[in-house]
């Protein structure tokens, strides 16, 4: 019986910036908006031979009880300027980016990208996101509310428009007239309609070295999952434990049959945290000491406030949970995806394990607001990363540092070794575009099978 190829692992790095796995505290903390953070992180991941660098956005400061959220107070640097600055700095790192799909248009969009893409050598990646928060919208022309259905309408059809502005140059465009020493550009209008735009231009750039930037996504509702499958190059998910990453991989991979697209063309990479350590206690009791930085007392009570919808500011974090009921109609926290669709179920939950565990508000939230970490000495974390990719619960991870900007130093370096060790991730990088780096095609370039299926 032939054994199973060994999958390759692939990893990308997740500039931590405003969220809360950020320990603001730590005197090892830098800046996250100055350039010197951001080009230090990608470095680094293109030393430990990363496929691409993932950069969040914020579309609005969030705001907690009429305050700005401390996680906010930095700000938000623009997506693309600081993609376009890194890729003056690295040579072979993926660049991604979230950019929404609910607030911007797809001809913005797609000369970003195609310029993105063109000024580093076909490395660029967008992943695409909705919003259907007023609150955020508040910031743009468009503004309001968008059902969750609509906003996926909205997503598909920015994808296909700018896919359509992609294309709209044959590969003969351009032809040279040498007498008159000009090129003579002969570029097709793009006639795009859809119940969202009406587009009938010519494009502004010509085809980028990708043809078109590598597309993520990150929903998980079913609507979600089929916009990814149909669409999506790569998923961001959240799904860490085995069998839960086992399942959703399943569940994506099953569905791309029916955009006939195959099982190699989508791959799924969970969000992860890791902590290191010389023996497997002292990972353990560091891991410990990074959730408590992680999760402060305030912090605790304003994540609690988020679910209960009410002023919990005196409750003893480290006392038992509120024995009031939450408020399912509050707005407490704007500008957030609320962390409970059904705040009295999560509190029923919520008080079951804190009674069976005997957990104090601040040790709750410390449970429940954990991502998948990986945890012991570099070997261990190599096996057990190593361990998730070949048991198709993921093809592999964005990983989440807990410091910004040096704190995936010690995964490229002692962790990557491991990993190259185990015939499981590259030594070098055999392409130059991102998609090189993930194994996925050009979208313009087919094999004979489809050319033949095609005729």
């Amino acid at each position: 019986m032939t054994a199973k190829p060994r999958k390759q692992v692939h990893l990308a790095a997740h500039f931590p910036g405003v969220n809360n796995t950020t320990v603001w505290a730590d005197p090892a903390s830098k800046s996250q908006v100055e350039f010197a953070s951001f080009e230090h992180l990608a470095r680094t991941a293109e030393r430990g031979l990363f496929d691409f660098f993932f950069l969040a956005e914020g579309l609005r400061l969030r705001e907690h009880r009429g305050r700005i959220h401390d996680l906010d107070v930095v700000g938000r640097p623009d997506t693309f300027t600081v993609l376009n600055a890194l890729a003056a700095v690295t040579e072979r790192l993926g660049l991604a980016g979230t950019i929404n799909s609910t607030y911007n248009e797809p001809f913005e969009l797609a000369k970003q990208f195609a310029t993105l893409d063109h000024l580093s050598g076909g490395r660029a990646a967008w992943n695409v996101v909705t919003s259907s928060d007023a609150f955020t919208g508040e910031n743009f022309r468009r503004g309001g509310y968008l059902e969750h259905a609509q906003r996926y309408r909205r997503a598909a059809e920015v994808v296909e428009a700018s896919r359509a502005l992609w294309d709209s140059w044959p590969a003969d465009t351009l032809v040279v007239d040498r007498e008159r020493g000009v090129f003579a550009r002969e570029i097709p209008g793009t006639s795009f309609h859809s119940t969202q735009f009406d587009i009938d231009a010519p494009f502004v750039t010509p085809p980028s070295p990708q043809g078109h930037p590598v597309l993520l996504q990150a929903g998980d509702s079913d609507e979600g999952r089929e916009f990814g499958a149909r669409t999506a190059d790569a998923i961001f998910t959240v799904h860490g434990t085995l069998e839960a990453g086992q399942r959703f991989y399943a569940d994506i991979k099953g569905r791309l049959a029916k955009y006939g697209r195959g099982h190699d063309e989508l791959l799924v990479f969970p969000a992860a945290t890791f902590v290191l350590g010389d023996t497997e206690a002292e990972a353990h009791e560091r891991a410990r000491h990074i959730r408590y930085q992680q999760v402060s007392p305030q912090t605790a009570i304003a994540f609690l406030e988020q679910v209960w919808g009410r002023d919990l500011s005196g409750y003893d974090p480290d006392g038992p949970l509120p024995d009031i009921e939450p408020d399912a109609t509050s707005e407490i926290t704007r500008g957030r995806v609320r962390h409970a669709k059904d705040p009295l179920a999560v509190a029923k939950t919520w008080r079951e394990r804190a009674e069976a565990e005997q957990l104090s508000i601040r040790e709750l939230i410390i449970e429940v607001t954990a991502r998948q970490q990986f945890i012991g000495t570099p070997v261990q974390v190599a096996e057990q990363i190593d361990h998730y990719v070949q048991s198709d619960a993921a093809d592999g991870f964005i990983l989440v540092p807990h410091l910004t900007p040096a704190g995936l130093d010690e995964f490229v370096d002692r962790v990557v070794p491991e990993l190259q060790e185990r015939g499981s991730f590259r030594t070098a990088y055999t392409g130059t575009t991102l998609r090189d780096h993930l194994g996925l095609r050009h979208p313009h370039h087919h094999t004979a099978a489809e050319g033949a299926r095609a005729s």
